[in-house]
C-alpha cells in the first residue's frame, strides 16, 4: 500500500526510530531508539509534516509494517514521529545489508581489507549488487510516494548510496541531501571497487542536490574520488559540504547523574579498586574500532611502566556488533582472549588489570565516562567517534583523551588531546603513560576545553543545519 502523505521534510535511514520485538503471545512491543536523527526531527517541531522511511530489520518490524498494512506506524510507537518502515524482502535486505553495505562498503571506506586475499568482486558480488540496488531502489520509490511537492529530503549514509540518483529520476521537483556517517576511502583505495561499481556508487550520490560529511578530509576524499573516477570537476547541481556532528552535553549531563548511574558507578568502583586510575574505552567491537591494539597497548604499559601495576584499570566495555558476520565473532573473541591474557600475567589477588564487559549498557558506559581518568579512543579509521566527544562532557574530575589521528574527531579536538597513530603500540603505550601522569590542574583544563569543542554542534543544531543548507541552495 502507498500512502501520499505530502511530507514537507523526510529522512531516509536503514536503521528508523523504533523497532519491534514478538511477544510469546504474538503481540507487537515498540522500542524506541535514540541519536542524532531523533534529536535532529524533533527539533522541527510538530507543525512541519515530517516522515522518517527506514527499512524494518527483522521479525518483529516486519509483522509491525503487516499490521500497518505497509502505511505510517502507530505514532504511539514512534514518540509521535511519522515513521513509515518497508517490508524489503528479508534475502534481498541480508544481501544489500550484509553482503553489500557493511562487507564492500564499509571494508572500503575503513580501509579494512586484507588485500592478498580480499576482496573477491566475483559472480556472487554481482548478486548481491543486484541486492543492494533494489534495496536502494525500495527507499526511492517510498521517498517520492511519501513526499510532497518541492519537500527536502535528507538520505542517510553508505546503505543507500545509489537512492539520491533514483529519486531524483522519479521526483525531479525535490531537494535531496545525503549525508555520509562513514569516512571516505581515499581515490586509490576505493578503486579497489569494480570500475562501474565505483562510478555507481559515486552518481548515486551526486544525484543530491548536496552530498554532505562529517569532516573536511572526507568531503575531500569524495571529491577526489569523482575526478578519479567520472573525471574532473563534479556536476554543477552537486554542493559539497561539511557538518561535523557533536555530542548532546544537556543531555548526556542530565542522564549521567541518574540512579541507575550512581548503582553502577558503585559496583564498578569496587571492581576497580580503592585510589587507582582508569584508563577507560567503550566502543562496540567494530574491526575499525581497535580494541585489540589498544589493549596490547596497554599491557606494553605494564611492562614499560611497571610502577602503574595494582595502580591502574584498563576499563574495556567492547559491545558486539554484528554478531552475524565470521569475521566479527573472531574479533569480538580476540578481544576477550588478549584481556583474560593480560588478566592472567599481571593481575594479582587484590587487582584486575583489565575490566572487561562485553554486554551493552548505556548506563554502565556513563558510570565508566564519569570515572575516567584517561580516554581511550585509538580507531583504525572513524567517520567521527562521539565516544571522544562524550567523555570529556561527563566525566568528573576531568580526563585526558588519547586519540587516534585516524579518527574524524580529531580535526576538532586534535589541539587539546594526546594524538596516536593507531597501528603504533609502543607509541600509544607511551602515550597512555603520559596521560596518567598528566597533572590534575591540566588535565581538568584540557577536559573542559575539548568539551567545548566536542559539543559545539550538537545534533538537533547539525540536522538543522543540513536542512537550511537545503533551503538555501534552492532560493
Amino acid at each position: 500500500m502507498s500512502s501520499t502523505h505530502g511530507a514537507e521534510v523526510l529522512v531516509a535511514s536503514n536503521r528508523g526510530p523504533v523497532s519491534y520485538e514478538t511477544g510469546e503471545d504474538g503481540s507487537l512491543r515498540a522500542k524506541r531508539g535514540g541519536g542524532g536523527l531523533v534529536s535532529g526531527l524533533s527539533a522541527i517541531g510538530p507543525e512541519t509534516n515530517a516522515v522518517w522511511v527506514c527499512a524494518a530489520l527483522g521479525d518483529g518490524d516486519r509483522a509491525a509494517v503487516r499490521r500497518a498494512e505497509g502505511g505510517l506506524l502507530p505514532e504511539a510507537d514512534t514518540g509521535g514521529q511519522r515513521v513509515r518502515m518497508l517490508d524489503i524482502d528479508p534475502e534481498v535486505f541480508a544481501a544489500a545489508y550484509n553482503g553489500i553495505a557493511n562487507s564492500v562498503l564499509w571494508f572500503v571506506h575503513h580501509m579494512l581489507y586484507q588485500t592478498p586475499l580480499e576482496p573477491v568482486f566475483d559472480a556472487e558480488f554481482r548478486r548481491q549488487w543486484a541486492a543492494y540496488e533494489a534495496y536502494n531502489r525500495a527507499f526511492a520509490k517510498a521517498l517520492a510516494e511519501e513526499a510532497g511537492e518541492g519537500a527536502a529530503v535528507l538520505i542517510q549514509d553508505y546503505h543507500l548510496a545509489l537512492a539520491p540518483r533514483m529519486l531524483r529520476r522519479l521526483r525531479p521537483d525535490l531537494r535531496i541531501g545525503h549525508f555520509s556517517h562513514t569516512p571516505w576511502a581515499p581515490a586509490e583505495y576505493f578503486r579497489l571497487l569494480p570500475d562501474d561499481i565505483a562510478a555507481e556508487l559515486l552518481t548515486g550520490i551526486l544525484g543530491a542536490d548536496r552530498a554532505a560529511f562529517l569532516t573536511r578530509r572526507w568531503a575531500d576524499a569524495f571529491t577526489e574520488c569523482c575526478h578519479a573516477v567520472l573525471g574532473p570537476g563534479i556536476p554543477a547541481g552537486t554542493r559539497i559540504g561539511v557538518h561535523g556532528l557533536g555530542a548532546d552535553a544537556d543531555f548526556l549531563r542530565e542522564r549521567s547523574h541518574r540512579p541507575d548511574v550512581a548503582e553502577r558507578m558503585a559496583a564498578l568502583r569496587a571492581e576497580i579498586g580503592e585510589g587507582r586510575r582508569t584508563i577507560v574505552r567503550v566502543d562496540r567491537t567494530e574491526l575499525s574500532k581497535n580494541i585489540v591494539r589498544g589493549l596490547l597497548a596497554y599491557r606494553q604499559l605494564l611492562d614499560e611502566h611497571p610502577e602503574w601495576r595494582e595502580k591502574v584499570v584498563h576499563v574495556a566495555f567492547a559491545y558486539p556488533s554484528r554478531q552475524d558476520l565470521a569475521v566479527y565473532r573472531e574479533y569480538t573473541a580476540e578481544v576477550q582472549r588478549v584481556a583474560e591474557e593480560i588478566n592472567s600475567a599481571y593481575g594479582t589477588p587484590g587487582w584486575i588489570p583489565v575490566v572487561l564487559h562485553v554486554k551493552d549498557d548505556f548506563a554502565r558506559s556513563l558510570a565508566a565516562y564519569r570515572l575516567a581518568d584517561v580516554a581511550l579512543v585509538n580507531p583504525i579509521r572513524d567517520g567521527m567517534n562521539l565516544v571522544a566527544k562524550e567523555v570529556p562532557v561527563v566525566s568528573d574530575e576531568g580526563c585526558a583523551l588519547v586519540l587516534s589521528r585516524e579518527a574524524g574527531a580529531h580535526e576538532e579536538l586534535g589541539e587539546d588531546a594526546l594524538t596516536v597513530n593507531p597501528y603504533d603500540i609502543t607509541g600509544t603505550a607511551e602515550t597512555l603513560h603520559t596521560a596518567l601522569t598528566m597533572p590534575a590542574e591540566e588535565r581538568a583544563e584540557r577536559s573542559k576545553r575539548l568539551a567545548a569543542a566536542g559539543t559545539a554542534l550538537p545534533p538537533a543544531r547539525w540536522f538543522l543545519d543540513q536542512l537550511h543548507a537545503l533551503d538555501d541552495q534552492s532560493s
